[in-house]
């Protein structure tokens, strides 16, 4: 399953996240996060030291070997540099597994060891001196959309993914990468607006959006949350002393979180888990080309000197990935699995 979580900043999105990643490695389920915020705080969030954090590999550093590993023999991609995040897979292309070993996961993926359980590591990178001015952030996170649009995952496998702040996670096709997306809003105004910002963006392109009420008081916030969001709020997340000891730098054992909140987090995979037997694969295979068809008219094909177009594989796209496509020693998809 491909999970999300977003929110306006402050909200709790990351603590969330890397809660709910906790909680899925404590019960067994094979979990990828990964830290696709402008603010990398995902690997502290999961017990990382500030150092640790700072020595994780930037998969926007390892773009080119990403690119190169990915496109495997696919023939409508001449070299790694054609590619661009939005390239759709096609005949040849390599795809990726949770529950593997491959040459993206050794170079960028790093192992976390929990109280309970394991968990592996991507990020994005932060956004660097040498970058102001001359990039954005969704540079950054392009890597994270190729990933996504080449990664085949089972029922019980997570991909779970701390994007950035705000609305600025619409400025791509990224969006619609994910099963589920669960949006982090605390009871006020504020947090309501960034909540309706993604109801208008997501509406038009099948999201489908949960809300988790976050730093819930008392009974009027409940109140005000319900009225705002209605059939969207999913839960609320009380105070809890043990997110206020892990942000103190202390690392409590997910075990003596409070159950109401623990409860929250298995409400979380139950949701998660019925996603996925939603999920809809040709739509999300049209929505890829539509993205990849976008960047083709604009900016990129003079950025690459191509039709980008061209690279788009019809009958394998749009067919459901026939499972003979999987070459250069990857394992064959199941027909009609989605990338």
């Amino acid at each position: 399953m491909k999970i999300a979580f977003v929110g306006k900043g402050g909200s709790g999105k990351t603590t969330l996240s890397a809660l709910f990643i906790r909680h899925l490695a404590a019960i067994g389920r094979p979990v990828i996060a990964v830290d696709a915020d402008i603010n990398q705080h995902l690997g502290p969030a999961l017990g990382l030291t500030d150092a640790q954090a700072a020595e994780l590999p930037s998969l926007g550093a390892h773009l080119p070997e990403i690119k190169e590993y990915l496109r495997g023999s696919n023939p409508l991609i001449r070299s790694a540099d054609e590619m661009i995040k939005t390239t759709p897979p096609g005949r040849g292309s390599r795809l990726l597994r949770i529950v593997e070993e491959n040459p993206v996961y050794a170079s960028c993926a790093r192992p976390i060891a929990l109280d309970e359980g394991s968990v592996r590591l991507l990020a994005t990178g932060a956004f660097t001196e040498e970058d102001l001015g001359v990039a954005c952030y969704h540079s950054k996170v392009g890597a994270v959309e190729l990933l996504l649009n080449h990664l085949l995952d089972g029922p019980d496998e997570y991909l779970v993914t701390d994007m950035t702040a705000g609305s600025d996670s619409f400025a791509s096709g990224l969006f619609t990468r994910f099963d589920l997306t669960f949006l982090v809003a605390e009871p006020t105004r504020k947090g309501i607006s960034v909540y309706r910002q993604y109801k208008d963006y997501a509406r038009d392109f099948g999201v489908q959006l949960r809300v988790i009420g976050n730093k819930v008081q008392g009974p009027d916030d409940l109140v005000f949350l319900r009225r705002e969001v209605g059939d969207d709020l999913l839960t609320t997340f009380g105070q809890s002393d043990w997110v206020r000891r892990l942000e103190q730098g202390a690392e409590p054992p997910l075990k003596s979180l409070e159950p109401a909140n623990r409860a929250v987090l298995e409400e979380l995979r139950a949701e998660a888990e019925a996603a996925y037997g939603l999920r809809d694969a040709r739509r999300y295979t049209e929505q890829a080309v539509l993205f990849h068809r976008r960047n083709a008219e604009s900016w990129a094909n003079a950025k690459v000197g191509i039709d980008l177009a061209t690279q788009v594989d019809e009958d394998f796209v749009l067919g459901g990935f026939p499972g003979e496509f999987a070459t250069d020693g990857a394992p064959a998809a199941p027909a009609g699995a989605t990338a």
